[in-house]
């Protein structure tokens, strides 16, 4: 069942499918009235801007899809439905996540139905009120597009027991199916009710459950099976470790049976393995109802209560301690030392253990590469296996593949010493599993998750050939030949990177050497996607291409396609999938657009008087900042996107006592500290920056004219905006505007206001103030590029002779947080001082992170500014050479570790996203920057 909300347009973002695939789905509880006492308070107070951070926070804490519920006595259910389904319809970071209308009202849903852009989740509709009703609903949500959650409730009630629960979900199953209801968009809810009650009728519950959704997992194809988990723990409320251990245990066992999906507090589930013996003991007791006391059926409610009270949430950590290595008198095995030592990333013995193990195979007649292949390889297939089990998460991996590394070096000489030896007998040689040449296409330097992969792969008895940054496809194409490798991978960040890789395709299908033996090319990266691979890439070459979304999935594509009895399937597979891409993509009817002329109509009206009046900066042109402290801007530091850096989900530094993660992002959190102060006292890396300030106004409705200097005579350059065209909703009777960039700039010359304007003008939201004929007002904009990546070649190179991956995975990602943190540091200074439009601002680090502050610093390339094709004119302006900074032929800037933008100071000024554009836009953006249209299509193809 695919869910895909509207905002999966937004570049880099993927539709969130649900198959048979799929891990668990967490939905996200906390906007339900009826389930937390603070959202409610703040929909029936009317406060939707905190009660829209709580809808954004659950999407930044890992919710894949919210669950939203107005049903409240005090509340006009329906007005608060289509209000706040509205609002985030205007939050790109919100909407990007399916929503689910979860409502037991008939009118709420519909309402909802109505706001909703793309694919939503009904929940839910049941047969209670008797099958002509039931079927009526299921075809509205039908014509709306939606799937929906179908309760296992009748005429006759609530199923409580295991034969209700399937005999209900049977007919219902039939009934929809039976009208064209696609199979795929059923998701059953068999009821999960309160266990260890002290009622004996209630002690099978979970059981029912789980048993119910194993049966609906077979015998129903393709429906999906979802509930609300914390009501398994009610009897418990107010112990939340005890409920933890419930959720935990009870999840765990509905996972296996087929649960697909649930509504659960994240911070409400633990780790099953971590739980205390007993406690995990006690409790499937009675989440399974185990009956440890035939003349007392609640012996098991009564142990676990027995406990409850002295537990404490999370569990401990496990003391660092060397028994895994035995004693004098009892050695652990060095097998099992060497597996060990893989598994928790050790390297402190793993030279002395390699030699150990090389010298008892010699000793009995083998060979140094009998070491690779036996103990060594089992400890990574261990890794491998836990790591695909989601039992291991990145860090430990990459550390696992140090190990690897350093262990294989040891060994080296004695196999190349050997190697005749080897050639001479029957091939008796490591033999990988398949060999692949990965690299970072042309004009793009980012390599970090390319890396990842490496090392993952490696960690699988793969061989990886990795070429690095900036490879044209000639060099890619002559490496796999020379090579003789079986799959090519290919991986971009930046947005022009898409066309680079089309490009191979089509060299791939020209030379026969590929086209005939049909090798595999993999794509991967930010920016790309299932539907751009299936639509922009496949179609140009014969042979399988394979869009691979993260690292995790990277094994299992190899090993499908390298493996015969797998590959033909797998093929076909991917095959049809990419075709239904297509049939999709050529049937959709794209986003309702206004036309450019409308979309400028509608364009914000904001004042650029009084309190609006723009700020002159304390100085007009450049200045240049080298060598600045490193440990002054790592206070400026973000860690979130360092731990999304190592598949490591979770705000921080909430992440940290996360009962997922929390261990794992803990322990690389305190390593990329020492590491940090490393970089800072060894002075790795050196920090330098360029700003400008410079007169400006905007001209032909989405153009900034930047002058050289307060007569402005004479322009630097122009910035050509792009402006949203989609259709907006209404509110309050007005429709919400069509942003550019533009707008955040006083106008060169006077404008007569539109209908729409005037009507907006007198409305009463902030977004659109009052343009008081202050027009031709003279306005300011700021530019900037810093970097914090300079040297880092040098110390990259020193872990990569070191067969470190971790270290050099991690020197560059905390390189790219140094970046983030210099360019907030710098904005910081701009309000406060160099510009000065507020000088009076006083904010924490988080209130930054934040963006709790005047103004915004948009970026080439991201949602507001999507446009690649300014960078050069920004450089030259900026006079970047100085600072050691450049920019690739596809607008990538070097070095990786670094950032550029524009500084906008106006008080209204808010992040926004383009998303897509018209063809007229198109046409007319060509004519005003007199370039062919061609050339704007191939920079530009993400919004059109």
């Amino acid at each position: 069942m695919p869910v895909i909300p509207d905002y999966t347009r937004l570049a880099g973002l993927e539709p969130f499918v649900i198959d048979e695939n799929s891990l668990f789905v967490n939905v996200g509880e906390r906007t339900n009235v009826t389930g937390s006492k603070a959202f409610a308070r703040m929909i029936i107070n009317e406060q939707y801007d905190e009660a829209l951070s709580v809808a954004r926070q659950q999407v930044e804490n890992g919710a894949q899809v919210i669950d939203i519920n107005m049903d409240e006595g005090m509340l006009d259910a329906v007005k608060a439905m289509t209000h706040f389904l509205n609002l985030i319809a205007s939050e790109p970071d919100i909407a990007r996540v399916p929503i689910m209308i979860d409502s037991s009202k008939w009118s709420v849903i519909e309402a909802g139905l109505k706001c909703v852009q793309g694919k939503s989740i009904v929940n839910s509709i049941s047969m209670k009120e008797g099958e002509a009703e039931f079927l009526r609903q299921a075809k509205l949500c039908r014509r709306y597009g939606a799937a929906v959650i179908v309760m296992a409730f009748d005429e006759k009630g609530q199923a409580d027991t295991y034969a209700r629960k399937i005999e209900i979900c049977k007919r219902a199953y039939d009934l929809l199916v039976g009208t064209g209801f696609p199979p795929e968009d059923i998701i059953f809810d068999p009821n999960i009710f309160a266990i260890a009650t002290g009622i004996e009728e209630h002690n099978n519950y979970a059981v029912d459950f789980i048993e119910a959704t194993r049966w609906i997992k077979q015998n129903l194809p393709h429906a999906k099976i979802s509930g609300g988990v914390s009501n398994v723990s009610f009897s418990f409320r107010g112990n939340d470790p005890a409920r933890e251990a419930i959720h935990t245990v009870f999840l765990y066992h509905a996972i296996k049976a087929g649960m697909t999906m649930g509504i659960v507090n994240a911070g409400m589930m633990g780790v099953y393995v971590d739980l205390a013996p007993e406690l995990k003991e006690r409790v499937e007791d009675v989440v399974l109802n185990r009956i440890t006391d035939p003349d007392n059926l609640l012996a098991p409610t009564e142990r676990l209560i027995e406990i409850a009270g002295s537990l404490v949430a999370g569990g401990k950590k496990e003391a660092a301690t060397l028994e895994w290595r035995g004693t004098p008198d009892a050695p652990t095995s060095v097998e099992k030392r060497l597996s060990h030592a893989m598994v928790h990333g050790i390297t402190e013995f793993i030279v002395e253990d390699t030699e150990e193990a090389r010298a008892a195979v010699e000793a009995s007649g083998g060979r140094p590469i009998h070491v690779i292949e036996g103990p060594l390889m089992a400890g990574m297939n261990v890794v491998g296996d836990l790591f695909g089990q989601g039992k291991m998460f990145l860090p430990q991996v990459v550390k696992s593949a140090r190990v690897m590394k350093q262990a294989v070096a040891h060994l080296i000489p004695y196999i190349e010493a050997e190697k005749a030896a080897d050639e001479a007998r029957t091939g008796e040689k490591s033999k990988a599993k398949g060999k692949m040449v990965i690299a970072t296409v042309k004009g793009d330097v980012h390599d970090i998750g390319k890396n990842i992969v490496s090392v993952v792969l490696q960690c699988n008895n793969f061989e990886v050939v990795n070429m690095g940054v900036m490879v044209p496809a000639a060099e890619i194409l002559a490496m796999a030949k020379a090579e003789n490798a079986d799959i090519i991978g290919l991986s971009g960040l930046i947005t022009p990177s898409l066309e680079e890789m089309t490009h191979i395709a089509k060299e791939m299908q020209r030379d026969p050497y590929f086209k005939d033996m049909k090798m595999p090319l993999l794509i991967g990266g930010a920016t790309t996607s299932r539907a751009h691979t299936a639509v922009k890439i496949a179609p140009y070459y014969d042979g399988p291409i394979v869009y691979v979304p993260d690292a995790s999935r990277s094994v299992s594509v190899m090993q499908n396609l390298l493996t015969p009895e797998t590959r033909g399937a797998y093929l076909a597979e991917i095959q049809a999938d990419y075709e239904k891409a297509r049939t999709q993509h050529a049937n959709k009817k794209g986003v309702p657009l206004l036309t450019l002329a409308d979309a400028r109509k509608n364009k914000m009206a904001l004042s650029f008087a009084g309190e609006f009046a723009p700020v002159k900066p304390k100085f007009i042109g450049r200045r240049v900042f080298k060598n600045i402290d490193l440990s002054l801007i790592a206070k400026y530091i973000d860690w979130a996107p360092f731990f999304q850096t190592w598949d490591l989900a979770g705000a921080y530094p909430a992440i940290l006592s996360d009962h997922v993660v929390g261990e794992a992002a803990t322990k690389v959190f305190a390593e990329a500290q020492v590491m940090l102060k490393k970089i800072i006292d060894g002075r790795w890396l050196s920090a330098n920056g360029v700003i400008a300030l410079m007169p400006a106004n905007t001209v032909n409705d989405d153009d900034i004219e930047i002058y050289t200097d307060e007569t402005r005579s004479q322009v630097a350059f122009t910035y050509y905006g792009m402006r949203q065209q989609s259709v907006k909703p209404v509110i309050d009777g007005v429709p919400r505007p069509n942003q550019c960039l533009a707008d955040f700039i006083a106008p060169k010359t006077p404008v007569t206001p539109t209908e729409v304007g005037i009507q907006r003008l007198n409305t009463l939201d902030s977004d659109f103030r009052r343009n008081d004929e202050q027009v031709g007002v003279a306005d300011y904009i700021g530019l900037f590029a810093v970097t914090a990546g300079l040297g880092i070649g040098k110390i990259e190179k020193r872990f990569i002779d070191a067969h470190d991956d971790y270290s050099g995975i991690m020197f560059k990602s905390l390189a790219d947080r140094l970046a983030e943190a210099f360019a907030e540091y710098m904005h910081e200074r701009i309000r406060t001082d160099f510009w000065g439009y507020a000088a009076n601002e006083k904010l924490g680090v988080d209130a930054l992170i934040k963006e709790q502050y005047q103004g915004i610093r948009p970026a080439p390339g991201y949602p507001a500014c999507p446009d690649h094709t300014v960078k050069p004119d920004m450089f030259n302006l900026l006079q970047c050479d100085e600072i050691s900074m450049t920019l690739t032929e596809s607008f990538a800037m070097q070095p990786a570790a670094a950032v550029s933008g524009f500084y906008f100071a106006h008080k209204e000024a808010k992040y926004f996203s383009v998303d897509k554009i018209g063809t007229d836009q198109l046409e007319d953006m060509a004519k005003r920057r007199n370039l062919s249209k061609e050339y704007l299509e191939r920079w530009l193809a993400p919004n059109l």
